[in-house]
């Protein structure tokens, strides 16, 4: 029990506390690029209804504003509560102490899988992006996530033979070899704006999950298993 509410504890103020740092970044640098390229969505979308083209209704959106801002907020938060969770767990399943340096490096890991191995297939649009199926790009980003852990596991695994190292590398690959679901439609948004986006979106990621790992690890460390002892009355 003691170790559950260590592990709830630490997920709940590392992934606050990271969540809120990508809440802040992701504001400041991603906000303005996708508030233009709903612009740009908008006015193609007037150009084509003009034409004759119906675009079916989409589901509620929040106001713009305080409503927008605070449920990008909480959402950011609790998603990161959750990564943190799962980040710990897999740390809390190694044989190597934790500390805040090993927790930077799980956190690379968690970029790696999260972030940087889906977008090779599937970098980050903005709205008015041409996509795929959402269904098939799910199924192909939970595919590579988990073949790119599961790969870095066997190919960074302390003891590994060199053929678990090499098969880790090949289980890496094969999302990719299969390919992702092909674009639908037309971007209305142009070139550098995609570019800029993809970037800067796999930059905030970057950050968070160094935070996230660093906080995990540094709060690992400092928290003891059985918490704060109380000295007793008297």
């Amino acid at each position: 029990m003691d170790r559950f509410r260590r592990l709830f504890t630490i997920a709940l103020l590392a992934g606050t506390a990271a969540g809120l740092i990508l809440f802040v970044v992701h504001h400041v640098a991603i906000v303005p690029l996708i508030d233009a390229a709903e612009q740009l969505e908008e006015a193609a979308a007037h150009a084509e209804a003009a034409a004759g083209h119906v675009h079916e209704e989409s589901g509620w959106q929040p106001e713009p504003g305080f409503q927008r801002i605070g449920l990008t907020a909480v959402t950011t938060v609790l998603t990161s509560i959750g990564f943190a969770s799962v980040l710990l767990a897999a740390m809390s399943f190694g044989r190597a102490a934790i500390d805040g340096r090993r927790g930077l490096l799980w956190g690379l890991a968690g970029f790696t899988c999260f972030a940087l191995a889906p977008a090779l297939g599937l970098a980050p649009k903005p709205p008015g992006a041409a996509v795929g199926d959402l269904d098939l790009r799910q199924y192909w980003w939970l595919a590579t996530v988990l073949a790119t852990a599961g790969g870095l596991w066997l190919a960074a695994g302390r003891g590994h033979a060199w053929w678990l190292r090499a098969a880790g590398v090949a289980v890496m690959v094969v999302p990719h070899l299969a390919g992702t679901p092909p674009p639908e439609g037309t971007d209305a948004v142009p070139p550098a704006m995609l570019r800029d986006f993809a970037r800067l979106s796999l930059a905030a990621s970057l950050i968070f999950w160094v935070s996230l790992g660093g906080f995990c690890g540094a709060l690992w460390r400092r928290m003891p298993p059985g918490g704060p002892k109380m000295e007793p009355p008297g």
